[in-house]
């Protein structure tokens, strides 16, 4: 029986690799969380570099604080940490890679009106390769997501083909070349919808999204999770110091010591750049980008 979704949600989901369930969120929580961000923005006043919490614009400055990315919002947000543990998000997480869930990160996009930064095209696996691929990642939309304001965007059905090279020059550069792939951003779905509206995408599809040039905010949570029985493989960025402290991030059911093995495809994400951070600076090192800087798409 699930929980959340009906039969051809979840087929959907087998089929393209994503779904958006509008209205998800309640109104009251959505309200909190942009109290919650409004707070981190003000704590970036002042700065002159990221830190361990924020992640700042290139525009950035201590008089015009500009945040990209709040980073494991979960552990400084008891907003954030609760709706984690809620139904709202675990339910159709739940109908979808089973009952037994262990989170892997969360991180709060913020692409602010005018120059939000973008994401360049990749694959989470590419990033995190694990035994199985239940592994996906939920968005929770935090404000209205239109075209206009840089939305995040998938390649339906890429889920299930191969993982694609993220390297320039033999380094791991977080980032894929569309043309190489065989892709045409032209084919590309939108996942927009109102805010309190959450997407999920499976970790295998290719997305990405542009720069936001719009009048309008564009910010997002993603928890990302997992089934229980999915370990990183060796080079993952998935690490993890002991067992029990693996076992910490169950968000539901049971851990277990018998990791499901599946024939899914892996590339390690390996080496890395000696100069690195977050994944906006790690893609820096791409050649072709498929975002310009001015949030167009490149040629």
């Amino acid at each position: 029986m699930s929980e959340a979704l009906n039969s051809e949600q979840i087929q959907y989901y087998g089929e393209h690799g994503y779904l958006v369930l509008e209205n998800r969120i309640p109104d009251e929580t959505v309200k909190d969380i942009r109290a919650e961000i409004a707070r981190f923005q003000d704590e970036a006043r002042g700065m002159t570099e990221s830190n361990d919490r924020l992640d700042l614009e290139d525009s950035h400055s201590p008089d015009n604080p500009r945040v990209r990315r709040i980073k494991l919002p979960h552990r400084i947000s008891d907003v954030v940490r609760d709706l984690m543990y809620s139904d709202h998000i675990l339910a159709p997480v739940r109908d979808l890679i089973g009952s037994d869930l262990r989170l892997h990160t969360t991180k709060l996009n913020m692409k602010s009106a005018g120059y939000g930064a973008a994401v360049e095209w990749h694959q989470d696996f590419a990033f995190y390769p694990h035994t199985n691929d239940d592994v996906l990642a939920v968005g929770v939309i935090i404000d209205d997501m239109r075209l206009e304001n840089g939305p995040l965007m998938v390649f339906p059905g890429t889920h299930r083909g191969p993982i694609f090279d993220h390297h320039v020059d033999g380094v791991f550069a977080a980032a894929m070349d569309l043309a190489t792939a065989g892709l045409d951003a032209d084919d590309a779905v939108p996942l927009i919808g109102p805010a309190g509206s959450i997407s999920i995408h499976h970790a295998r599809i290719v997305h990405g999204s542009a720069l936001n040039t719009s009048g309008r905010d564009r910010r997002i949570l993603f928890y990302e999770c997992m089934a229980a029985d999915a370990f990183p493989v060796m080079g993952s960025m998935t690490t993890f110091g002991s067992l029990e402290e693996y076992n910490e991030r169950i968000l539901c059911g049971a851990p277990t010591i018998e990791p499901r093995l599946d024939p899914v495809p892996v590339r390690i994400p390996l080496p890395l750049p000696e100069d690195r951070g977050s994944i906006y600076e790690i893609q820096k090192g791409l050649r072709n980008r498929g975002f310009s800087v001015h949030g167009k798409d490149a040629a």
